[in-house]
């Protein structure tokens, strides 16, 4: 992100070398396009990149301008905006006020290159499952 002329405001170091993990502090960037690397991959770890909106069209387009789509937040207090802006965002989980909630009964996956199908829950039972006929003349 700062090699694309995102500003750090705060971490961005790795952390807990001794472990022999790859870790990262919580950090954030702010100055950033959708058009940047950073806001364009997904990151598995704490990064906010900070990119500004006016309207919620707006926000709903800068969040489904990626080729990946497994989750997404939305913090409003009008719960209309928040039921049209989460059906309009292409993720496989859209949080509302809250981030990572849920439990094993939901299923969980990805839209775009984040992913097909749906782990946990009864969706998933037919990823390991195979359906098969069998004809018998007697």
């Amino acid at each position: 992100g700062h090699s694309e002329g995102a500003k750090l405001v705060t971490g961005g170091k790795q952390i807990l070398q001794e472990t022999g993990g790859t870790y990262v502090e919580p950090t954030i960037f702010d100055g950033v396009s959708n058009a940047m690397k950073i806001a364009q991959e997904e990151i598995f770890g704490p990064v906010l990149s900070v990119i500004p909106f006016d309207t919620a069209e707006e926000a709903i387009q800068i969040a489904n301008d990626t080729p990946y789509g497994l989750a997404a937040a939305v913090w409003t207090a009008d719960i209309s905006k928040a039921h049209k802006t989460a059906k309009a965002l292409r993720a496989g989980s859209v949080w509302v006020n809250q981030y990572d909630g849920g439990d094993m009964t939901a299923p969980f996956g990805g839209f775009k290159q984040s992913g097909n199908g749906r782990d946990k829950s009864l969706h998933a039972f037919d990823k390991y499952t195979e359906l098969k006929a069998t004809w018998i003349k007697l």
